[in-house]
């Protein structure tokens, strides 16, 4: 008699039915919530990226101050 068994199969990430297992769907999503944490954070270091970045906190304070223009005129319109 021989001490050999059969050897264990690969983890592949997949059931015998093709389904991905929860390591492998858990594993493709911080892998990929990591690169693009990673990206964010290089694109943020460029000039191209502060460049961005100013244009839409510019576009942000234009936005509240016409927002509080229409506030205004709305209250008074409102007034007898």
């Amino acid at each position: 008699m021989s001490d050999q068994t059969a050897p264990e199969p690969e983890e592949t990430g997949y059931t015998e039915g093709g389904v991905p297992t929860f390591d492998a769907v858990r594993e493709k999503v911080e892998t990929r919530y990591g690169t693009a944490v990673g990206s964010s954070e290089l694109a943020a270091e460029t000039p191209e990226g502060r460049r961005v970045e100013e244009q839409f906190e510019e576009r942000q304070r234009a936005a509240a101050e016409r927002l509080e223009q229409i506030r205004k005129s709305m209250r008074e319109d409102e007034k007898p």
